[in-house]
């Protein structure tokens, strides 16, 4: 059924001669109503003065945790504090803290010894997580998966009790090749990762081997870990997580430690690693007579980092206590992309400093417009998104405001850029045009939703709506790859808005200067039409579809 949309925005069809005498009245209702909710606020030019600072060589990248991701999280406060915010973080401020557990290996105290030969740190092996003293023979465990739906098993027909376990994976790597997340049902019961797996099963410690890339950015890698060492959100662990001792080795001391064994570690690594499937090699234990001794010294301390948290409160007496929530990652990578020339700072202008601006630039609308909507907006500038989604998921556990009173999340992650007439690089093969954006999720949950986004658009700006990955089944994956993943699993109706990838996605080339400001003003003033769509409208947004089996996913 049509959405009639309660601001009356004007659509333009075919009219009588009575239907075109009102249209000037009915032109003079809409400005009305787009001047009382402030959309025009919503600029161009104040977006670029934002978006310049926010993505600005002096924030260093924004990774997290650094000074740089602070002092952004001081300018959104700032901000929010001077236009009469209501802080929705702890202890009354903006800043809802996570402390993330850091573990820094210590390569001088660190050794590893296998056959009576001393692994050289750095050369040989990296030390990557836990702490202890370990000795024992070894097992090959496969990726160290245990998926029972792909009945993937690391450990079938062996006994790796009191054993060092070599695994084909990457340390904290993300779902096994041909797995997504709808395969792993209930974590503990229909699948565990390779460090709960492994302590599951009484192993001591862990070997990996790293795939291709990990591989040929190893000195890279080596000066991360040592310099930064490993990063985990605190209260999002398991008891077994970083707590094995582990070491990542070359690809010179698995072909040395699977030498005389029934398969060759370049047998393994290019079964593991070149298959597009899941089939991996059977595991085996290895000869008896090897073993192998790690004694990895770690230290771990906690480092505090934050999302930022604010709410504009609705008029309605009742409907106040429901949000509508806006999302945007405020973080981007630091310098953990590959230089350009001298350059070693990758900005995130794109991504997502637009998003971050838009938000800002929303909040400022609604201070500034001469009334309020009806139901309350919730604005989370979300920090860890590169890092695997850490704010949003951790908001979502540990929310300031009741998960069940937020009636639809819109995530703004990448909004910034557009492809230029003529443009055949390959890379920007994908990127939307200067008056498109990729929707995606809108109706999954809610048709309500998806009707609202389309009539807004269709009624006001009329930019060209993308759904081609608006699917969970995309190869791409972007569903799962934003915030709004983390509250879609939780019930809550979703909408994500995304340009694209383009040739400076995670590169030190997303800088400020190459974002579309028009775009990101029309793009971001549709949004914020849609909100306030939500947010007068008298019924709560309708959830009458269940949530698709790829999201259930734990």
């Amino acid at each position: 059924m049509a959405l009639v949309l309660a601001s009356s925005l004007v659509v333009t069809l075919p009219v009588t001669h009575a239907q075109r005498s009102s249209d000037k009245s009915k032109k003079a209702a809409a400005v009305s109503v787009t001047a009382q909710r402030g959309v025009d606020t919503i600029a161009a030019n104040q977006m670029r003065d934002y978006l310049t600072f926010i993505a600005s060589d002096e924030m260093e990248g924004r990774d997290t945790p650094s000074r740089g991701l602070n002092t952004t999280a001081k300018f959104l406060a700032l901000n929010l504090s001077r236009w009469g915010f209501k802080p929705a973080g702890d202890e009354g401020s903006f800043l809802q803290r996570i402390d993330l557990q850091r573990s820094r290996a210590d390569s001088g105290q660190t050794k590893v010894e296998y056959a009576g030969r001393t692994m050289v740190a750095g050369t040989d092996y990296i030390p990557v997580g836990g702490s202890g003293d370990v000795s024992g023979q070894l097992v090959f465990a496969g990726n160290g998966w245990f998926v029972k739906s792909k009945d993937i098993d690391a450990y079938k027909g062996i006994d790796p009790k009191g054993r060092i376990a070599v695994i084909f994976g990457n340390p904290q790597q993300g779902f096994p090749r041909g797995i997504t997340r709808a395969d792993l049902g209930k974590a503990g019961e229909d699948s565990m990762n390779p460090s709960d797996y492994a302590r599951s099963k009484g192993v001591v410690g862990l070997i990996y081997v790293p795939d291709f890339q990990y591989l040929a950015n190893w000195q890279r890698n080596r000066q991360r870990i040592t310099e930064r060492g490993l990063t985990v959100v605190a209260k999002l662990q398991t008891q077994s997580s970083t707590t094995l001792p582990s070491i990542v080795i070359s690809p010179e001391m698995a072909n040395i430690i699977f030498a005389g064994e029934r398969q060759s570690a370049s047998g393994i690594f290019n079964t593991s690693y070149s298959s597009t499937g899941t089939t991996a090699p059977a595991p085996f234990a290895l000869t008896d007579q090897k073993t192998i001794t790690m004694n990895v010294a770690s230290n771990t301390e906690i480092v505090p980092t934050q999302n930022v948290v604010a709410i504009w409160e609705g008029s309605d007496p009742v409907l106040k206590n429901e949000y509508v929530a806006l999302g945007a990652h405020y973080d981007h990578v630091g310098s953990g992309c590959p230089p350009k020339g001298t350059d070693t700072i990758c900005n995130g202008a794109d991504d997502d400093g637009s998003g971050t601006t838009a938000l800002l630039a929303m909040a400022e609308a609604l201070a500034k417009a001469p009334t309020r909507p009806k139901r309350s907006v919730l604005f989370v500038w979300h920090c860890g998104e590169e890092k695997g989604l850490w704010g949003s998921r951790y908001f979502t556990e540990y929310p300031t405001v009741p998960l069940n009173q937020i009636v639809a999340q819109l995530n703004i992650d990448m909004i910034g850029r557009s492809k230029k007439e003529g443009d055949t690089n390959p890379r920007n093969a994908e990127l939307t045009g200067p008056n498109g954006v990729y929707v995606i999720g809108s109706t999954m949950m809610s048709t309500e939703l998806g009707e609202i986004v389309n009539s807004v658009n269709k009624s006001f700006l009329n930019l060209t709506f993308d759904t081609k990955y608006d699917d969970p089944k995309d190869p791409n994956r972007f569903f799962y790859r934003s915030d709004h993943y983390n509250y879609a699993r939780k019930g809550i109706p979703i909408i994500f808005f995304f340009d694209g990838v383009h040739e400076d996605y995670h590169q030190a080339g997303d800088t400020a200067d190459k974002i579309d400001y028009e775009k990101m003003e029309k793009i971001t003033r549709t949004i914020y039409m849609t909100l306030w769509e939500i947010a007068v409208r008298p019924a709560r947004l309708k959830v009458d579809k269940p949530l698709p089996t790829q999201v259930t996913g734990s």
